[in-house]
C-alpha cells in the first residue's frame, strides 16, 4: 500500500463531519436553548392563561429573548471555559506521569505490565511491549493517560470553537417555543402552538443525534424528547405554584 493510498484510505474511513465533531456542543446547547425559553413561556401559560394576556405578547417575547441571549452566551463561554480547562488538567496531569516514567521507572514498569495483563497480554508479551514503551516515554505516557488514568486527549479540541457551537445551537432551538408568540396574540392557542414547536424542536434534535450515531432512531428521539419534556414539565408546574 502506498503512502497516498494510506493516506486517502485514512481519510475515507475517519473522516469525522462537523455533526460529528460537534455533536455534544449541539445536544446539550440545544436541549438547554430549548427548555429554557419554553420555562419563560411555560411559565406564563402555568400562571393562567390571562397572564401572559395582561403583560402583553411584547413582553413575552422580551422576556424570552432576553433570557434566551444571556443563557446562550453564558452557555457559550461555560463551554469554553470547560474546555481550556480540560486541557489544562489534563496536560498537568500528562507532565506529571512522564515525571514519573523519568525518575521512578519500576513502579511505571510495573503498572504498565499490570495494565497490559489486564487486558489479557500474556506476561511475557506484557514485558516485552512495556520493554518498547519505555524506549518511547511520550507514547508510554500518553498510554498510561488513557489506560491508567482514564483521560482522554482533548488537544485536538477547539475551545472557542465549541463555545461557539453551543451559543449557536442554543439561539437557533431555544428560538423554536418563541415563534409562536411572533406570529399570534398571547393566547391558549399560541402557548399550545408553542408546545407543539418544543416537542418538534426536541424530535429535531433528537434525530440529529440519531443521524451522526450509530443508536436506533427510536432510543435518540426518545431519550431526547424525554428528558426535555422532563424539564418543560418542571417549568410549566413552577408556573402553577406560583398561581396558585
Amino acid at each position: 500500500m502506498t503512502d497516498t493510498t494510506l493516506a486517502e484510505h485514512k481519510a475515507h474511513e475517519h473522516k469525522i463531519g462537523k455533526l460529528q465533531e460537534f455533536l455534544k456542543q449541539i445536544i446539550y446547547g440545544g436541549n438547554d436553548g430549548i427548555v429554557t425559553t419554553f420555562a419563560i413561556v411555560a411559565g406564563f401559560a402555568g400562571a393562567g392563561a390571562e397572564g401572559a394576556a395582561q403583560i402583553g405578547g411584547i413582553a413575552v417575547l422580551l422576556f424570552g429573548i432576553a433570557n434566551l441571549l444571556a443563557d446562550a452566551t453564558a452557555m457559550g463561554l461555560g463551554e469554553f471555559l470547560s474546555a481550556r480547562s480540560e486541557q489544562d488538567v489534563y496536560k498537568a496531569t500528562r507532565d506529571k506521569e512522564l515525571h514519573e516514567i523519568k525518575h521512578n521507572p519500576d513502579m511505571e514498569r510495573a503498572e504498565m505490565i499490570e495494565i497490559l495483563e489486564e487486558r489479557g497480554v500474556s506476561d511475557a508479551d506484557a514485558k516485552q511491549l512495556t520493554d518498547v514503551l519505555e524506549r518511547n516515554p511520550e507514547f508510554m505516557a500518553d498510554f498510561m493517560m488513557q489506560y491508567e488514568i482514564g483521560m482522554a486527549d482533548p488537544s485536538g479540541d477547539d475551545p472557542a470553537m465549541n463555545g461557539l457551537a453551543t451559543f449557536i445551537a442554543f439561539i437557533i432551538f431555544g428560538s423554536v417555543p418563541l415563534i409562536p408568540y411572533f406570529i399570534l396574540e398571547p393566547v391558549s392557542l399560541t402557548f399550545h402552538l408553542s408546545v407543539l414547536a418544543t416537542f418538534l424542536a426536541l424530535v429535531t434534535l433528537g434525530l440529529l443525534r440519531w443521524k451522526v450515531t450509530n443508536e436506533t432512531m427510536i432510543r435518540c428521539v426518545g431519550e431526547t424528547v424525554l428528558v426535555g419534556g422532563i424539564c418543560a414539565i418542571v417549568a410549566y408546574g413552577v408556573g402553577l405554584a406560583f398561581a396558585a
